[in-house]
Protein backbone atom coordinates (compact mmCIF):
# COMPACT_ATOMS: atom_id res chain seq x y z
CA UNK A 1 0.00 0.00 0.00
CA UNK A 2 1.50 3.32 -1.09
CA UNK A 3 1.49 6.03 1.58
CA UNK A 4 0.41 9.46 0.34
CA UNK A 5 -0.04 12.88 1.90
CA UNK A 6 -2.36 15.79 1.22
CA UNK A 7 -1.43 19.42 1.83
CA UNK A 8 -4.52 21.62 1.97
CA UNK A 9 -7.24 19.22 3.07
CA UNK A 10 -9.93 21.81 3.86
CA UNK A 11 -10.85 22.97 0.34
CA UNK A 12 -13.23 21.29 -2.08
CA UNK A 13 -10.40 19.53 -3.92
CA UNK A 14 -9.01 18.31 -0.60
CA UNK A 15 -12.45 17.06 0.40
CA UNK A 16 -12.85 15.25 -2.91
CA UNK A 17 -9.40 13.69 -2.61
CA UNK A 18 -10.29 12.35 0.85
CA UNK A 19 -13.46 10.82 -0.63
CA UNK A 20 -11.60 9.17 -3.50
CA UNK A 21 -8.67 7.90 -1.45
CA UNK A 22 -10.93 6.41 1.23
CA UNK A 23 -11.61 3.37 -0.93
CA UNK A 24 -8.44 3.31 -3.02
CA UNK A 25 -6.98 -0.21 -3.30
CA UNK A 26 -3.36 0.87 -3.72
CA UNK A 27 -2.96 4.17 -1.86
CA UNK A 28 -3.51 5.04 1.78
CA UNK A 29 -3.85 8.64 2.91
CA UNK A 30 -1.59 8.83 5.97
CA UNK A 31 -0.85 12.55 6.32
CA UNK A 32 -3.19 15.53 5.93
CA UNK A 33 -2.29 19.14 6.67
CA UNK A 34 -3.94 22.49 7.27
CA UNK A 35 -2.47 25.46 9.11
CA UNK A 36 -5.89 26.56 10.34
CA UNK A 37 -7.32 23.17 11.38
CA UNK A 38 -4.15 21.48 12.69
CA UNK A 39 -4.70 19.32 15.77
CA UNK A 40 -8.20 18.19 14.85
CA UNK A 41 -9.32 14.80 13.64
CA UNK A 42 -10.31 14.78 9.98
CA UNK A 43 -13.87 13.73 10.87
CA UNK A 44 -14.32 16.97 12.83
CA UNK A 45 -14.24 19.00 9.62
CA UNK A 46 -15.68 16.25 7.41
CA UNK A 47 -18.37 14.38 9.37
CA UNK A 48 -18.99 12.12 6.37
CA UNK A 49 -15.73 10.37 7.31
CA UNK A 50 -16.94 9.29 10.74
CA UNK A 51 -16.63 5.53 11.21
CA UNK A 52 -14.09 5.21 8.38
CA UNK A 53 -10.35 4.54 8.48
CA UNK A 54 -9.71 8.23 7.76
CA UNK A 55 -12.01 9.65 10.42
CA UNK A 56 -9.43 9.70 13.23
CA UNK A 57 -6.55 10.87 11.05
CA UNK A 58 -5.06 13.95 12.72
CA UNK A 59 -4.63 17.13 10.72
CA UNK A 60 -1.10 18.51 11.15
CA UNK A 61 0.88 21.59 10.22
CA UNK A 62 2.55 21.24 6.80
CA UNK A 63 6.17 20.12 7.12
CA UNK A 64 7.83 19.23 3.83
CA UNK A 65 10.67 17.17 5.32
CA UNK A 66 8.27 15.14 7.46
CA UNK A 67 5.86 14.60 4.56
CA UNK A 68 8.67 13.47 2.26
CA UNK A 69 10.00 11.07 4.88
CA UNK A 70 6.60 9.48 5.51
CA UNK A 71 4.91 9.60 2.10
CA UNK A 72 5.84 8.31 -1.34
CA UNK A 73 3.75 10.98 -3.02
CA UNK A 74 2.18 14.25 -1.86
CA UNK A 75 -0.86 16.02 -3.31
CA UNK A 76 -0.73 19.82 -3.13
CA UNK A 77 -4.22 21.33 -2.92
CA UNK A 78 -3.14 24.87 -2.07
CA UNK A 79 -3.44 28.18 -3.97
CA UNK A 80 -1.09 29.20 -6.77
CA UNK A 81 1.95 31.03 -5.47
CA UNK A 82 1.99 28.89 -2.33
CA UNK A 83 2.27 25.58 -4.18
CA UNK A 84 5.50 26.40 -6.03
CA UNK A 85 7.46 26.90 -2.80
CA UNK A 86 6.16 23.74 -1.18
CA UNK A 87 6.66 21.70 -4.34
CA UNK A 88 10.30 22.79 -4.45
CA UNK A 89 10.82 21.77 -0.83
CA UNK A 90 9.16 18.39 -1.33
CA UNK A 91 11.18 17.66 -4.46
CA UNK A 92 14.37 18.62 -2.63
CA UNK A 93 13.52 15.99 -0.02
CA UNK A 94 12.77 13.38 -2.69
CA UNK A 95 8.97 13.23 -2.62
CA UNK A 96 6.91 12.88 -5.77
CA UNK A 97 4.34 15.63 -6.14
CA UNK A 98 0.98 16.13 -7.85
CA UNK A 99 0.27 19.86 -7.78
CA UNK A 100 -3.37 20.86 -8.23
CA UNK A 101 -2.56 24.57 -8.48
CA UNK A 102 -1.62 26.45 -11.65
CA UNK A 103 2.03 26.99 -10.68
CA UNK A 104 3.56 24.44 -13.07
CA UNK A 105 0.96 24.14 -15.82
CA UNK A 106 2.40 26.85 -18.05
CA UNK A 107 5.79 26.09 -19.53
CA UNK A 108 6.70 29.75 -20.03
CA UNK A 109 7.47 31.64 -16.81
CA UNK A 110 6.64 35.00 -18.40
CA UNK A 111 3.24 33.81 -19.57
CA UNK A 112 2.49 32.58 -16.04
CA UNK A 113 3.55 35.85 -14.46
CA UNK A 114 1.57 37.88 -16.99
CA UNK A 115 -1.71 36.06 -16.33
CA UNK A 116 -1.38 35.28 -12.62
CA UNK A 117 0.40 38.50 -11.54
CA UNK A 118 2.72 36.49 -9.28
CA UNK A 119 6.47 36.04 -9.61
CA UNK A 120 7.42 32.46 -10.38
CA UNK A 121 10.14 31.68 -7.85
CA UNK A 122 10.85 28.14 -9.06
CA UNK A 123 11.39 28.44 -12.83
CA UNK A 124 13.91 25.56 -12.83
CA UNK A 125 11.08 23.17 -11.95
CA UNK A 126 9.04 24.15 -15.02
CA UNK A 127 11.13 21.92 -17.26
CA UNK A 128 10.73 19.02 -14.83
CA UNK A 129 6.96 19.32 -14.47
CA UNK A 130 4.78 17.13 -16.70
CA UNK A 131 1.34 18.37 -17.70
CA UNK A 132 -1.02 15.85 -16.13
CA UNK A 133 -3.51 15.00 -18.84
CA UNK A 134 -3.25 11.18 -19.03
CA UNK A 135 -4.80 10.89 -22.50
CA UNK A 136 -1.88 12.93 -23.87
CA UNK A 137 1.07 12.30 -21.59
CA UNK A 138 0.61 8.99 -19.74
CA UNK A 139 4.12 7.72 -20.49
CA UNK A 140 5.77 10.91 -19.26
CA UNK A 141 3.53 11.10 -16.19
CA UNK A 142 4.57 7.58 -15.20
CA UNK A 143 8.20 8.64 -14.89
CA UNK A 144 7.60 12.10 -13.43
CA UNK A 145 8.59 13.47 -10.05
CA UNK A 146 6.34 16.53 -10.43
CA UNK A 147 3.02 16.58 -12.25
CA UNK A 148 1.02 19.74 -12.92
CA UNK A 149 -2.60 18.70 -12.60
CA UNK A 150 -4.62 20.47 -15.35
CA UNK A 151 -7.27 23.05 -14.65
CA UNK A 152 -10.90 22.01 -14.81
CA UNK A 153 -11.92 24.21 -17.74
CA UNK A 154 -8.79 23.29 -19.76
CA UNK A 155 -9.42 19.58 -19.23
CA UNK A 156 -12.86 19.88 -20.82
CA UNK A 157 -11.67 22.15 -23.64
CA UNK A 158 -8.44 20.36 -24.56
CA UNK A 159 -10.08 16.93 -24.70
CA UNK A 160 -12.84 18.43 -26.86
CA UNK A 161 -10.61 19.83 -29.63
CA UNK A 162 -7.23 18.09 -29.47
CA UNK A 163 -7.96 15.18 -31.88
CA UNK A 164 -9.47 17.39 -34.57
CA UNK A 165 -6.63 19.91 -34.41
CA UNK A 166 -3.92 17.25 -34.45
CA UNK A 167 -5.51 15.55 -37.46
CA UNK A 168 -5.95 18.85 -39.35
CA UNK A 169 -9.73 18.47 -39.57
CA UNK A 170 -10.38 22.00 -38.31
CA UNK A 171 -8.78 25.38 -38.86
CA UNK A 172 -6.60 26.58 -35.96
CA UNK A 173 -7.89 30.13 -36.41
CA UNK A 174 -11.06 31.55 -34.89
CA UNK A 175 -11.60 28.88 -32.23
CA UNK A 176 -14.35 29.73 -29.76
CA UNK A 177 -14.75 27.86 -26.45
CA UNK A 178 -17.80 28.56 -24.31
CA UNK A 179 -17.77 26.95 -20.84
CA UNK A 180 -20.18 26.80 -17.92
CA UNK A 181 -19.18 25.66 -14.44
CA UNK A 182 -20.82 24.80 -11.15
CA UNK A 183 -20.09 27.02 -8.15
CA UNK A 184 -17.54 24.67 -6.54
CA UNK A 185 -15.17 25.82 -9.27
CA UNK A 186 -14.76 29.06 -7.32
CA UNK A 187 -13.37 27.21 -4.30
CA UNK A 188 -14.57 26.89 -0.72
CA UNK A 189 -13.66 30.37 0.46
CA UNK A 190 -16.49 32.71 1.45
CA UNK A 191 -17.52 35.31 -1.14
CA UNK A 192 -20.63 37.29 -1.96
CA UNK A 193 -20.58 36.15 -5.58
CA UNK A 194 -21.02 32.50 -4.63
CA UNK A 195 -23.65 32.91 -1.92
CA UNK A 196 -26.74 30.78 -2.48
CA UNK A 197 -28.99 33.77 -3.18
CA UNK A 198 -26.47 35.15 -5.66
CA UNK A 199 -26.22 32.01 -7.81
CA UNK A 200 -29.59 30.30 -7.39
CA UNK A 201 -32.17 30.94 -10.11
CA UNK A 202 -29.79 32.93 -12.30
CA UNK A 203 -27.06 32.45 -14.89
CA UNK A 204 -24.19 34.81 -15.63
CA UNK A 205 -20.89 35.20 -17.45
CA UNK A 206 -17.68 36.21 -15.70
CA UNK A 207 -14.03 37.02 -16.48
CA UNK A 208 -14.74 37.38 -20.18
CA UNK A 209 -11.53 37.84 -22.25
CA UNK A 210 -9.30 37.47 -19.17
CA UNK A 211 -9.82 34.05 -17.59
CA UNK A 212 -6.52 32.64 -16.33
CA UNK A 213 -7.13 29.24 -17.89
CA UNK A 214 -6.91 30.76 -21.39
CA UNK A 215 -3.13 30.38 -21.85
CA UNK A 216 -3.25 26.80 -20.58
CA UNK A 217 -5.77 25.88 -23.26
CA UNK A 218 -3.81 27.77 -25.92
CA UNK A 219 -0.57 26.06 -24.88
CA UNK A 220 -1.86 22.49 -25.21
CA UNK A 221 -4.07 23.00 -28.26
CA UNK A 222 -1.18 24.85 -29.88
CA UNK A 223 0.90 21.70 -29.51
CA UNK A 224 -1.87 19.73 -31.21
CA UNK A 225 -2.01 22.22 -34.08
CA UNK A 226 1.78 22.52 -34.36
CA UNK A 227 1.65 26.31 -34.05
CA UNK A 228 0.82 29.02 -31.55
CA UNK A 229 -2.87 29.75 -31.06
CA UNK A 230 -5.00 32.68 -29.99
CA UNK A 231 -8.55 31.64 -29.16
CA UNK A 232 -11.67 33.02 -27.53
CA UNK A 233 -12.45 31.43 -24.16
CA UNK A 234 -15.64 32.50 -22.36
CA UNK A 235 -16.81 31.36 -18.93
CA UNK A 236 -20.18 31.28 -17.15
CA UNK A 237 -21.44 30.32 -13.70
CA UNK A 238 -24.18 27.70 -13.47
CA UNK A 239 -26.55 27.47 -10.49
CA UNK A 240 -25.37 23.92 -9.72
CA UNK A 241 -22.79 22.56 -7.27
CA UNK A 242 -20.49 20.62 -9.58
CA UNK A 243 -20.00 20.05 -13.28
CA UNK A 244 -18.70 21.75 -16.42
CA UNK A 245 -20.35 21.85 -19.82
CA UNK A 246 -18.10 23.18 -22.58
CA UNK A 247 -19.18 23.95 -26.13
CA UNK A 248 -16.31 24.42 -28.58
CA UNK A 249 -16.73 25.83 -32.08
CA UNK A 250 -14.26 25.41 -34.96
CA UNK A 251 -14.26 25.86 -38.73
CA UNK A 252 -14.11 22.56 -40.61
CA UNK A 253 -11.48 22.14 -43.30
CA UNK A 254 -12.91 21.72 -46.83
CA UNK A 255 -14.51 18.33 -47.44
CA UNK A 256 -14.50 17.19 -43.79
CA UNK A 257 -17.78 15.69 -42.56
CA UNK A 258 -19.18 14.11 -39.42
CA UNK A 259 -18.20 10.54 -40.31
CA UNK A 260 -14.54 11.53 -40.66
CA UNK A 261 -14.66 13.49 -37.41
CA UNK A 262 -16.22 10.62 -35.46
CA UNK A 263 -13.69 8.17 -36.88
CA UNK A 264 -10.83 10.47 -35.86
CA UNK A 265 -12.09 10.82 -32.27
CA UNK A 266 -12.81 7.11 -31.94
CA UNK A 267 -9.26 6.27 -33.03
CA UNK A 268 -7.62 8.94 -30.86
CA UNK A 269 -9.44 7.91 -27.67
CA UNK A 270 -9.39 4.16 -28.27
CA UNK A 271 -8.34 2.44 -25.07
CA UNK A 272 -8.67 5.65 -23.04
CA UNK A 273 -11.62 4.66 -20.90
CA UNK A 274 -12.23 7.99 -19.16
CA UNK A 275 -13.23 9.69 -22.42
CA UNK A 276 -16.61 8.55 -23.71
CA UNK A 277 -17.70 9.52 -27.22
CA UNK A 278 -21.47 9.53 -27.08
CA UNK A 279 -23.61 8.01 -29.85
CA UNK A 280 -24.56 10.27 -32.72
CA UNK A 281 -27.50 12.45 -31.71
CA UNK A 282 -26.82 12.12 -27.95
CA UNK A 283 -25.40 15.23 -26.27
CA UNK A 284 -23.52 15.33 -22.94
CA UNK A 285 -25.11 16.37 -19.66
CA UNK A 286 -23.31 17.23 -16.41
CA UNK A 287 -25.43 14.80 -14.39
CA UNK A 288 -24.08 11.85 -16.40
CA UNK A 289 -20.52 12.49 -15.16
CA UNK A 290 -21.23 13.81 -11.65
CA UNK A 291 -18.76 12.34 -9.15
CA UNK A 292 -16.80 10.47 -11.85
CA UNK A 293 -13.57 10.77 -13.81
CA UNK A 294 -15.36 10.59 -17.16
CA UNK A 295 -15.30 13.21 -19.89
CA UNK A 296 -18.29 12.81 -22.21
CA UNK A 297 -17.98 14.19 -25.74
CA UNK A 298 -20.75 14.95 -28.21
CA UNK A 299 -19.81 15.65 -31.85
CA UNK A 300 -21.93 17.74 -34.21
CA UNK A 301 -21.18 19.20 -37.63
CA UNK A 302 -23.14 22.08 -39.11
CA UNK A 303 -23.06 21.85 -42.94
CA UNK A 304 -24.70 25.27 -43.26
CA UNK A 305 -21.83 27.07 -41.50
CA UNK A 306 -19.11 24.44 -42.05
CA UNK A 307 -18.47 24.27 -38.32
CA UNK A 308 -17.57 21.48 -35.93
CA UNK A 309 -19.33 21.78 -32.57
CA UNK A 310 -17.92 19.66 -29.76
CA UNK A 311 -19.72 19.40 -26.43
CA UNK A 312 -17.73 18.24 -23.42
CA UNK A 313 -19.05 17.42 -19.93
CA UNK A 314 -16.92 16.73 -16.86
CA UNK A 315 -17.23 16.93 -13.09
CA UNK A 316 -15.02 19.91 -12.20
CA UNK A 317 -14.08 18.48 -8.78
CA UNK A 318 -13.36 14.92 -9.92
CA UNK A 319 -12.17 14.82 -13.55
CA UNK A 320 -11.30 18.51 -13.38
CA UNK A 321 -9.23 18.22 -10.19
CA UNK A 322 -9.04 15.42 -7.62
CA UNK A 323 -9.98 12.42 -9.77
CA UNK A 324 -7.44 13.44 -12.38
CA UNK A 325 -4.88 13.89 -9.59
CA UNK A 326 -5.52 10.31 -8.45
CA UNK A 327 -5.18 9.06 -12.04
CA UNK A 328 -1.82 10.84 -12.28
CA UNK A 329 -0.69 9.44 -8.93
CA UNK A 330 -1.64 5.94 -10.08
CA UNK A 331 0.67 6.30 -13.08
CA UNK A 332 3.49 7.83 -11.01
CA UNK A 333 3.37 5.05 -8.41
CA UNK A 334 3.14 2.18 -10.88
CA UNK A 335 -0.44 1.28 -9.95
CA UNK A 336 -3.33 0.31 -12.21
CA UNK A 337 -4.09 3.60 -14.03
CA UNK A 338 -7.79 3.22 -13.20
CA UNK A 339 -7.35 2.20 -9.55
CA UNK A 340 -9.82 3.81 -7.17
CA UNK A 341 -11.75 5.58 -9.91
CA UNK A 342 -14.47 3.28 -11.36
CA UNK A 343 -17.39 5.23 -9.89
CA UNK A 344 -20.88 5.33 -11.34
CA UNK A 345 -22.35 8.85 -11.63
CA UNK A 346 -24.09 10.33 -8.58
CA UNK A 347 -27.71 10.12 -9.74
CA UNK A 348 -30.10 11.82 -9.75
Amino acid sequence: MKRVGLVGVTGYTGMELARLLLGHPGMRLTQVTSRKEAGQALQRIYPFLQGTELGDLEITQPDSAFLAANCELVFLAVPHGTAMEMAAELRKHGARVVDLSADFRLRDKDVYQGWYKVEHTQPDLLSEAVYGLPELYADRIAGAGLVANPGCYPTSAILALYPALQAGLIAPEDLVIDSKSGTTGAGRKAGVGTLYCEVSDTFRAYNLTKHRHTPEIEQELGLAAGRSLCLSFNTHLLPINRGILTTAYAKLMPGVGLEQVRSCYAEFYAGKKWVRILPQGVLPETRWVRGTNFCDLGLVTDPRTDRLIVLSAIDNLCRGASGQAVANANLMLGLDPDAGLPFAPLMP
